[in-house]
């Protein structure tokens, strides 16, 4: 694996979290405790930071990262917020954008800068989430951009986290 610093600013990796060896940590990136980071994932907090809650998942071939300071455009920029009991599919990008609790983003989703994902959101595979659009809590999104197609059950939402509990059994298995 390749954990390595950015000027200075060192990855801080939780307790019990799996990291493949061919995945790439850079920088100013804070990973929670029984997070997994799958096969070819690049995570890089070099220009701004990243955080990833605990019991998440980040699975292969994903790509998160996120947007300078730049006090014309976007004072501040946009860092790159991921919360606890999160599934991100296979190649997902994320780009300086927020994700709640217990969200599921399936495989090859994009979602981009100012982007806000409230808790319980299921993000169907493929979908395209738009720069600054939020996505309320309880709801399944689809399409290109993405759209609100309905709510979530209470089956649906205990899936969720299901998904979550998943990955961090196999990751076990993987440590």
């Amino acid at each position: 694996m390749s954990i390595r610093a950015f000027k200075q600013q060192q990855p801080d990796i939780g307790k019990d979290v799996y990291v493949d060896e061919s995945a790439q940590i850079i920088g100013r990136v804070e990973i929670g405790q029984n997070s997994s980071i799958w096969p070819n994932t690049t995570i890089r907090g070099d220009v701004n930071w990243i955080k990833i809650g605990a019991c998440t998942s980040i699975q292969d071939g994903s790509v998160l990262h996120v947007t300078h300071d730049n006090s014309d455009k976007h004072p501040g920029g946009f860092p790159l917020s991921i919360g606890s009991q999160v599934t991100v599919g296979h190649n997902v990008v994320l780009h300086g954008c927020t994700i709640e609790d217990n969200c599921l983003i399936g495989m090859g989703a994009i979602v981009l800068d100012g982007a806000h994902l409230e808790k319980n959101v299921f993000l169907a595979a493929g979908a395209l989430v738009s720069p600054h659009k939020r996505l309320e809590s309880g709801y399944l999104y689809v399409g290109s951009p993405a759209k609100k197609l309905r709510a979530l059950s209470d089956e649906d939402i205990a899936g969720l986290q299901h998904s979550a509990d998943h990955y961090v059994k196999l990751k076990n298995d993987y440590l």
